[in-house]
């Protein structure tokens, strides 16, 4: 699930950026996505606020998840000096270098994709391992991406940007992966 909308003008790059959700679109997205959870599935989510904030909110509705695992895995990439700046103030350079080495260039000199690809697919074998025939992360759109990059072409390099999924549910939405 990916967390509600957060309280920022749009156009901002917000990766790392610990910023809140919109407290009313979060209660709308968790009262929508109490009909499609499944029960006592284990609940991990980002240590990111606003994913929080959401976890929080379907904690309080629905005691069968117990307590959400934080887990800074599932936080979003972090777009270095990108963070919180308009993405069309970014000079198209610093996009046409991450497009040359899209799996290790550091964005604005955070994390390069591969390091989201890794740490996600760190957090996906501990989910197979625990266990559980259900589990809901409340994420990112980027990790939400690596989900799906990883299930799709395994723990590998990424080659090049035409491999990373395009799509990723809207804020509050979610999507369904079988492992």
């Amino acid at each position: 699930m990916r967390h509600a909308r957060v309280v920022l003008a749009p156009g901002l790059c917000y990766g790392a950026s610990d910023v809140p959700a919109d407290a009313e679109h979060t209660q709308q997205s968790a009262a929508a996505l109490m009909e499609v959870l499944p029960q006592g599935a284990l609940l991990r989510v980002s240590a990111l606020v606003r994913a929080q904030q959401l976890a929080d909110a379907l904690t309080q509705v629905r005691s069968d998840f117990g307590v959400p695992q934080r887990d800074a895995r599932l936080n979003e990439m972090d777009f270095g000096r990108w963070e919180l700046q308009r993405w069309d103030a970014i000079p198209r350079s610093a996009f046409d270098g991450w497009m040359a080495d899209f799996a290790h260039h550091r964005v604005g000199g955070g994390e390069g994709t591969q390091q989201v690809i890794d740490r996600v697919a760190s957090a996906l074998d501990d989910a197979r391992r625990s266990g559980a025939s259900d589990g809901v992360w409340v994420c990112h759109a980027g990790v939400i991406r690596a989900a799906q990059y990883l299930l799709r072409h395994g723990h590998r390099t990424i080659a090049q940007a035409s491999e990373w999924p395009e799509d990723a549910p809207e804020p509050g939405g979610y999507l369904q992966l079988k492992l």
